[in-house]
């Protein structure tokens, strides 16, 4: 790690833990290294990445930790000085919620900066509930598009279940989308509703923790499905 001024620094992209499960044990011994050796942090909230950096290095000085606020409230014209420390020469770290720094996260507008800057950008290996319910799918995963989030709007979320089964018949292409926790049984309905009977459907539900549920069913399988989704961080992969 870097942190000579005078030569610039790094950012590393920094990956947490799916939820509540000792770090070791999903993620490999090169974050600790990665966390007990850089102070400057660019994170979604600061309290979490406190407690995330603590478990992995309980001895790590909080006082001398500097950290960036990067979320709903940050302000676009803030997040190029975010990066300075990397330009007088320290190393940085982006620290997301949950996951993987720059997937479904705000961190790729700090990532398109520094590679604007020429400041070296590193990824460090770590779970991405994305890429884990895909690989535990079955489905393809030669061919496949994440989404985000669905229209909340009943009708426009219809409409989008059906473009989106349309276009994986005919591509032949895996379509990935998350839901708020709190909406994910009534997604699951209006998903076998919505689509053809033989429509695959991949729910995975708290990936890597104990309560870790992966199915994949028929559309018409999952309407004698009964399992509760409430609260329970989920990804949802459909193809026709």
């Amino acid at each position: 790690m870097n942190n000579e001024p005078n030569k610039k620094g790094r950012l590393y992209l920094i990956p947490t833990t799916l939820g509540d499960s000792p770090p070791l044990e999903v993620l490999p011994i090169s974050i600790k290294r990665a966390i007990e050796s850089i102070d400057h942090y660019i994170v979604e909230n600061e309290k979490t990445a406190r407690n995330f950096i603590k478990k992995m290095s309980p001895r790590k000085s909080q006082p001398s930790l500097q950290l960036f606020a990067l979320n709903k409230f940050t302000e676009a014209t803030e997040i190029p000085s975010f990066v300075e420390p990397c330009l007088n020469g320290y190393d940085m770290g982006i620290l997301s919620e949950a996951g993987c720094p720059g997937i479904a996260d705000p961190g790729a507008s700090v990532v398109k900066i520094a590679h604007q800057k020429h400041i070296q950008v590193i990824p460090l290996v770590g779970p991405s509930s994305i890429v884990l319910a895909l690989m535990a799918s079955g489905l393809n995963g030669q061919n496949f598009a994440f989404n985000g989030y669905l229209p909340i709007e009943a009708t426009e979320r219809r409409k989008e279940i059906k473009r989106l089964e349309k276009k994986s018949r005919d591509e032949q292409q895996s379509q990935i989308f998350i839901e708020t926790p709190y909406r994910n049984n009534k997604l699951l309905e209006e998903l076998h509703k919505t689509l053809t009977g033989t429509t695959n459907v991949c729910v995975a539900c708290d990936l890597t923790l104990n309560t870790e549920f992966i199915s994949t069913r028929t559309a018409s399988e999952w309407k004698k499905e009964k399992i509760d989704l409430h609260k329970r961080p989920a990804i949802f992969i459909v193809q026709a």
